[in-house]
């Protein structure tokens, strides 16, 4: 095939310049196992009912056995979150056949080394990564308001209409299919997970990573948003030895969840109606689980936000802890830069994500596809900053500003009650936090059939668990375990 860029012209839509597609026949080795398989990477139209052609959204997929047999081993589809980010860090750094190989919690030096993933999921289910309508190499058609496909509802429209889309183009319909979502990707799996079964689209397994379910937990100033992190400052205190000395990562991340739950959550309802001798006495309390001075917690009325905490508890040291991995450091920025800033960084995306981007494109060159010069892994300041959160509700005819679709998994489970989903997350993520998802699932109130199809399972990771090469190996045994 031909690797310059080609037009397809229409009169009503426009130009929409995409490459031609490549494929490239592969082989994945790991202790004496061996799969051969086709990377394919190239486009899907996506369409409305009536042929409106809305936009191409990139996939990069990988088959097992492109036979008889293929029609049927599962096929799951994949993504990263943002909004606004690739599927990149899901697929070379996660649960794809190649992996960037990491060094611990340290920066990966480039060029960064490719090696065969040993806990790829292609081992038991071939693998579809799509990218978002406006990013990666996806692109909205001319014609198209891409506010329309950027919120709640019309992303997840666009990828029921790509996955329909793909299991037709390639014979797929007699497979199990199976969604995979990371970060906002378990939102937009929530939403994507009843809208195929109310298109008559069976689904047999969905796996939910670094979950975030109800938004209004995400805002400012959110009871429940303080409750979820508090965990999260435990670990990552006991961590750098600034509190739990002597304890089980565990034991003591168990212990702070039920401390959130049981003490912490009274505290902050009770607000100033405290007095002070009770505010001085939970804030010596929280300093000896989460690190942080006393009088800095007291001062914040028991409240401490994520930008507080990463700058103040290694600011003796002149560091700050990761978003998305608390375990990670960077120096602290000068002091005019918050350390909430983007160009203020983090230290856990900082470490692994440019040599992701690097390692991808040089993939993407081995399968023969040449792709565009701009290759956006994260388009959140374009796409992120102007998504429309809002979301109807199911059954309730409403639309809500800050949408919990926890709810959407309650009614896809009743719509099909053999469909499986595994939520998934690590101790220091405090990008979204852990206690915030078992809670959302817990108030579903499910029937206990029902209950049975939800495992929750916890790692001592962080937001993007597959970068700590312990937890890739539980996560790839606990998935295949899953997946039988």
């Amino acid at each position: 095939m031909s690797n310059q860029l080609v037009y397809e012209m229409d009169a009503e839509e426009g130009r929409l310049p995409v490459p031609e597609p490549a494929c490239a026949t592969m082989a994945w080795e790991c202790a004496g196992e061996r799969i051969e398989y086709v990377a394919s990477a190239g486009h899907i139209d996506v369409r409305t009912d009536t042929g409106k052609l809305l936009g191409k959204m990139f996939a990069l997929s990988y088959v097992a056995a492109p036979d008889a047999r293929a029609s049927a081993r599962p096929v799951t589809f994949c993504y990263n979150g943002g909004p606004g980010s690739a599927s990149v860090p899901i697929n070379v750094g996660g649960i794809g056949p190649k992996r960037v190989a990491t060094d611990g919690l340290r920066h990966v030096v480039a060029p960064a080394r490719m090696e065969d993933n040993p806990a790829t999921l292609l081992r038991v289910s071939d693998l579809v990564f799509l990218d978002a309508l406006g990013t990666g190499y996806s692109v909205v058609a001319e014609g198209t308001d891409p506010q329309d496909m950027w919120s709640v509802d019309g992303d997840a429209d666009t990828f029921a209409r790509a996955i329909v889309s793909w299991l037709t183009r390639n014979n797929r319909w007699g497979s199990p299919v199976y969604l995979f979502g990371e970060s906002y990707g378990t939102m937009r799996n929530a939403v994507l997970m009843r809208l195929l079964s109310e298109r008559f689209v069976p689904v047999t397994g969905v796996i939910m990573l670094s979950s975030v379910f109800d938004w209004a937990q995400k805002m400012p100033g959110s009871l429940l948003g303080y409750v979820g992190l508090l965990p999260v400052y435990a670990t990552t205190a006991r961590h750098f030895g600034r509190a739990g000395a002597g304890t089980d990562e565990a034991a003591w991340f168990d212990g702070a969840m039920d401390f959130a739950e049981r003490t912490y959550a009274p505290m902050l309802l009770r607000g100033d109606r405290m007095t002070p001798a009770e505010k001085a006495s939970s804030a010596r309390e929280l300093s000896e689980i989460i690190g942080l001075p006393a009088e800095l917690i007291e001062r914040n009325n028991l409240r401490i936000d994520l930008t507080t905490f990463r700058s103040s508890l290694l600011a003796d040291e002149g560091l700050v802890t990761g978003r998305f991995d608390t375990r990670f450091t960077t120096h602290a920025p000068c002091t005019s830069i918050e350390v909430s800033s983007p160009i203020a960084g983090d230290a856990s995306s900082d470490a692994i994500e440019p040599a992701w981007n690097a390692a991808f494109r040089r993939h993407l060159q081995q399968i023969g596809f040449a792709g565009a010069p701009e290759y956006p892994l994260s388009n959140f300041m374009k796409i992120g900053i102007t998504w429309d959160r809002s979301h109807e509700v199911p059954g309730s005819g409403m639309r809500a500003a800050a949408p919990n679709v926890a709810y959407d998994i309650a009614a896809a489970l009743k719509h099909n009650p053999t469909m499986r989903v595994a939520v998934l997350g690590g101790r220091y993520d405090a990008a979204t936090p852990w206690w915030n998802a078992a809670h959302d699932i817990s108030n579903l109130f499910l029937p206990e059939d029902l209950k049975r199809r939800v495992e929750l399972k916890l790692y001592s990771a962080g937001h993007m668990a597959y970068v700590d090469e312990p937890t890739l190996v539980e996560l790839g045994r606990d998935l295949s375990a899953f997946y039988r």
